[in-house]
């Protein structure tokens, strides 16, 4: 490597991290504003609203060819489209039973597990061990607050955003710019409208209603996702892990700004130890990353 191409690296590197930084914030304070919207339109309306609108922001903007996509392009397209779908759903349902701090801080023991199995190392089982004590911690600090079925959608939620890390690894090696991210929203959106109008009804003839719906898309998803995917071609996955860890702590702060939601001291370490769990799985994980299955899931090393 050239002494004039490393600067150009590292500073690509940094500028990568701030993509993932801005799309983390815009999504804390879209979910905080979509929560507001439950009385009226249901958490699956929101979701149908939020793919729905992020989709055609997305065809206007990448205007995606139809034509010229290989099979493989199109299954991972057409992966990434479901599990938008639904992890989006399993994260507004748990949103309706649960603080939103807490909901971020169970969903990301999915990237935390992914990082677990990637990294397949006797360190990377004691991060796991971490998290699961601040789970604990969690449910300790006020347990009539904690649901069964909040914590269930909150773990499916986990369950699909390690499936969403590895297909939009996939979609960002197979499509060029966002046209795979367009297609897959795309589909997403159209498995969302069934139970979307279903929850929604007669509130998605409201104007006003569906205008702060398209606002929340924009928040939600079209910024986090295009920015996440753009970032995803420049970081390494453990930094890019590392970088989610601080999905909880950034829920907590919105959660308690925008909704009044507080947390006990003992849920505050909990939402901690998650966090200092998941970037030290996927710190570790980048040392010996022993990578032979995942090596078709996740972009190379740049």
């Amino acid at each position: 490597m050239s002494a004039a191409s490393a600067p150009a690296a590292g500073t690509a590197g940094v500028g990568a991290v701030g993509l993932v930084a801005i799309g983390l914030i815009c999504q804390q304070v879209g979910s905080s504003a979509a929560i507001m919207l439950f009385p009226e339109v249901g958490p699956l309306g929101m979701v149908m609203l939020r793919l729905v609108f992020s989709t055609l922001i997305l065809l206007a903007i990448a205007r995606p060819a139809l034509r010229g996509h290989s099979p493989r392009a199109w299954r991972s397209a057409l992966m990434l489209g479901g599990v938008l779908a639904l992890m989006n759903s399993f994260y507004y349902l748990a949103l309706r039973e649960l603080p939103l701090g807490v909901t971020v801080t169970i969903e990301v023991l999915g990237p935390l597990a992914l990082a677990v199995v990637a990294a397949r190392t006797r360190t990377s089982w004691v991060w796991a061990g971490l998290a699961l004590v601040g789970i604990v911690a969690l449910g300790g600090g006020g347990w009539d607050r904690l649901t069964v079925a909040g914590v269930l959608f909150a773990l499916g939620a986990a369950a699909s955003w390690a499936g969403y890390i590895l297909s939009s690894a996939r979609v960002g090696r197979d499509f060029d710019r966002l046209d795979g991210l367009a297609l897959a929203m795309a589909f997403g959106a159209l498995l969302s409208l069934p139970s979307g109008i279903a929850d929604a009804g007669g509130a998605l003839l409201r104007i006003e209603l569906v205008a702060l719906g398209a606002a929340v898309a924009v928040l939600s998803s079209t910024i986090p996702y295009a920015l996440e995917l753009v970032a995803l071609r420049r970081l390494t996955p453990a930094v890019f892990g590392i970088l989610m860890s601080l999905g909880p702590a950034l829920a907590c702060v919105a959660g308690f700004v925008l909704l009044g939601q507080r947390l006990s001291l003992l849920e505050i370490a909990g939402v901690a130890l998650v966090v200092v769990a998941s970037a030290g799985a996927v710190w570790a994980g980048r040392v010996e990353r022993a990578e032979p299955d995942l090596a078709t899931d996740v972009p190379p090393t740049p």
